[in-house]
């Protein structure tokens, strides 16, 4: 039963007390790659359910780019398209709700594809209820929760004059003048990358992001300059950025620009599985997107490198499917397991 007391189709327990038929995965986001590997599972005939809290990083953003046959489609749109394709076949099903936890069952033989391996516990949103169910594989797709500087106004510029991507919003914002805003120790290559598009760049560290003097003198030589005082906020009229406050009251005309922010795994919910991560607390895993648990697959940003083109989460997601489908037709059609010894865990 779910915590709520109501009973579960596809997990936990029937109204007449037998165990019902594990799902064959649990996909947990519906970004690209979740809905690639949903779609390509479905299509496989694996029953599937797919968990979504609906609050995509990128729900600010406008239009979304780089995508094939989808380039500047607004990514909420992207999502609900792909939503669509997958519930157009039988085995698929979704529910709009917060993982609360992944959880080894209790009994199961880890190595054993034929058999429910986990138990994964929801927070019902929108009007559905909370459910616990259970899965003989789990694919985590739930991206990165980020943190931008904290500048009081900076969010009402994120998605329309600040962005997070320079491959996806470099081109609209060629040849103006822009910021680059950030608190971490890579703005140089970020700084290099946007260079691209523009000569007119300043990077502003607000008193904390890290620039090499032998970085800024690389910089200096394209034309880029390195502010690194404190900042007040990023301000701007009419609907558009004009510059950067400094904290010594000094403005800095900018039309735009873009913010590095500070990434981690949304994957909290499963920490009591310890699968293994980098030093950047992201999940790794082999080419086809298995983690060091078996039976535990991720895909798309929440994996190493990070941030990534939809159009390569959505690829990743697609071969993670077809790993998961081979996973459980049984050993002869797996590859040998993922071998992390010597990583980090999370927990």
């Amino acid at each position: 039963m779910s915590p709520d007391g109501s009973v579960n189709a596809g997990g936990g327990a029937s109204a007449a007390g037998a165990a019902e038929t594990p799902y064959d995965v649990v996909i947990i986001g519906a970004g690209p790659a979740g809905l690639a590997a949903g779609l390509n599972l479905v299509r496989a005939r694996r029953r599937t359910l797919m968990i979504d809290s609906n609050r995509p990083r990128h729900s600010a953003t406008l239009r979304s780019h780089g995508f094939i046959t989808r380039d500047g489609v607004p990514p909420l749109e992207l999502r609900r398209i792909g939503r669509e394709e997958y519930e157009a076949y039988p085995a698929a099903e979704f529910h709009m709700g917060l993982v609360r936890a992944v959880e080894a069952l209790a009994g199961a033989e880890a190595t054993d594809a034929t058999v429910a391996r986990f138990t994964v516990s929801t927070k019902g949103m929108r009007g559905e209820k909370n459910r616990v169910v259970t899965a003989r594989t789990v694919l985590i797709a739930t991206g990165l929760a980020e943190t931008l500087p904290a500048l009081p106004s900076i969010r009402a510029w994120y998605g329309t004059n600040l962005h997070s991507c320079i491959a996806c919003d470099g081109y609209e914002e060629a040849d103006r003048a822009l910021a680059l805003i950030g608190e971490t120790d890579d703005l140089a290559e970020h700084a290099l990358l946007i260079s691209q598009w523009t000569d007119d760049l300043i990077v502003f560290t607000n008193g904390v992001g890290q620039v090499t003097d032998a970085d800024e003198a690389a910089l200096a030589a394209r034309g880029i300059r390195v502010d690194r005082r404190a900042l007040t906020d990023v301000v701007g009229e009419r609907g558009a950025m004009t510059g950067i406050e400094v904290a010594d009251g000094e403005f800095v005309a900018r039309e735009g620009g873009f913010v590095r922010p500070r990434y981690e795994a949304a994957a909290t919910f499963a920490g009591a599985l310890h699968p293994a991560t980098d030093a950047s607390g992201l999940i790794v895993v082999d080419p086809q997107g298995r983690t060091s648990v078996p039976g535990l697959f991720a895909a798309g940003d929440t994996t190493p490198p990070g941030p990534e083109q939809l159009l390569v989460s959505a690829g990743e997601g697609a071969r993670a499917a077809v790993a998961i489908n081979r996973e459980l037709l049984g050993p002869l059609a797996t590859h040998p397991p993922l071998n992390l010894a010597g990583r980090t865990e999370v927990g």
